[in-house]
């Protein structure tokens, strides 16, 4: 195939590292831009052995090593009795693989520093509400319906809220989800916590208290955790209006040693209230369009997939490109690529998001009795670190890429 001019819709993370792929397969990209100046939205979010390999894929591993924090178990424990009710390890898995826990802001510099390194044009300030194909082009309109690019393909980096993807694909399949959180970004210097373990307490499921320590936002900055709050997003509002201190005293009853982090929390301004979509565009492309990350499928954060989701759909992407004689087989070969792998992640998040979030009595004393007790008999170990790991099903062939070396990646912190 000849290379393509290749409109980006979105410079999040899945648009920058597809605007890498595609331009090093030789490519012409430019990235299109909402925002004045792109910038990360969000708290933490933990990186897995396949985010981490698209990123190595890439050359980026050491950037985010330098960056993030590695992470080697999940845990999950009763806010009440102390019990331990998720436990999942990345060694019950051989090869030494591990989780690299973020700052939003990390992920976003190392991604944008490369698009900058090799100097590939970014276009900001540009708002988008539709793609039109026409004879074999491309355009993108703004709001105002003037056309503000053309080109042989759009890439939909835009996110679960997409434009594009409302004015482009016939009913989407977008739910809104009634559970959300409160987050925060904190200062963990000196706070006693699990340096390596994404740390939860629970009550049933209506409760979900976490503590995720995610490293440096940037280099020479103190490390940061990322605290939230489970919550349903319709509640947000009552929780305010009783107060901050209320909301503090609540947590504290369930998790006291959370005190250190509580006490940074000066202002409901320091929380961002994140709410959830399960959304699938199928198929993730339409004439002229592929759609990639969250504007492809979203779901939960329960399974911690949906950073790494996207990179895997911008290698996958380029890799169907590289290998295909036409746009419109590349785009089938792309689509049928992911499906398997993002059906299997949606149907696990639809399963376990209410073992975690939900108002179900019986679905808590479930995960708490039985569901903990057969998660210690193998090779239930080892199914669960695959299913946080995003490896129960290959993710790697079809995106052109093989999983990373584990024994050489960097070693744990002190």
């Amino acid at each position: 195939m000849k290379p393509l001019d290749i409109g980006i819709a979105g410079a999040g993370p899945a648009g920058l590292a597809a605007a890498l792929f595609l331009s090093r397969a030789g490519h012409r990209v430019e990235l299109i831009e909402r925002f004045a100046q792109p910038s990360p939205v969000g708290s933490g979010l933990l990186m897995q052995p396949t985010g981490l390999t698209v990123l190595d894929a890439l050359g980026l591993s050491p950037a985010i090593h330098a960056l993030g924090n590695r992470i080697d178990r999940l845990h999950g424990a009763d806010a009440g009795s102390g019990r331990t009710v998720l436990d999942v390890r990345y060694d019950a898995l051989s090869g030494g693989r591990y989780g690299l826990a973020v700052h939003r802001a990390a992920l976003f510099a190392t991604l944008h520093d490369a698009v900058v390194a090799e100097g590939l044009p970014v276009r900001t300030g540009i708002t988008l509400a539709k793609a039109e194909t026409r004879q074999a082009r491309t355009a993108l309109h703004d709001p105002d319906g003037e056309i503000v690019g053309d080109y042989d393909l759009v890439v939909d980096a835009t996110g679960a809220r997409s434009q594009l993807a409302a004015a482009s694909v016939v009913a989407p399949d977008i739910r809104e989800l009634p559970w959300g959180a409160f987050w925060a970004t904190l200062d963990c210097e000196g706070i006693a916590h699990d340096a390596h373990a994404l740390a939860q307490r629970y009550d049933a499921a209506r409760v979900m208290i976490g503590v995720l320590p995610v490293g440096r936002a940037g280099a020479g900055e103190g490390r940061k955790a990322a605290f939230f709050w489970s919550l349903k997003a319709a509640d947000a509002d009552a929780i305010r209006r009783a107060g901050l201190q209320r909301w503090k005293a609540r947590i504290l009853a369930y998790w006291p040693q959370t005190a250190p982090f509580l006490d940074q929390i000066a202002d409901w301004d320091q929380l961002t209230l994140a709410r959830y979509a399960h959304r699938t565009t199928l198929p993730p492309v339409a004439d002229g369009i592929a759609f990639i990350g969250d504007s492809a499928h979203s779901t939960s954060p329960q399974l911690g997939q949906g950073a790494n989701m996207a990179l895997l759909d911008a290698a996958a992407l380029a890799h169907a490109l590289s290998s295909a004689a036409t746009l419109e087989e590349g785009l089938a070969a792309y689509a049928a690529a992911r499906r398997s792998h993002v059906r299997l992640f949606q149907m696990l998040s639809y399963v376990f998001t209410p073992f975690y979030q939900s108002d179900s009595q019986a679905i808590a004393w479930l995960r708490d009795r039985l569901v903990a007790t057969v998660a210690r008999i193998p090779p239930a170990p080892q199914i669960l670190a695959a299913i946080v790991s995003g490896t129960l099903a290959d993710p790697f062939t079809r995106a052109g890429l093989q999983e990373c070396r584990w024994p050489q990646r960097v070693p744990q912190e002190a």
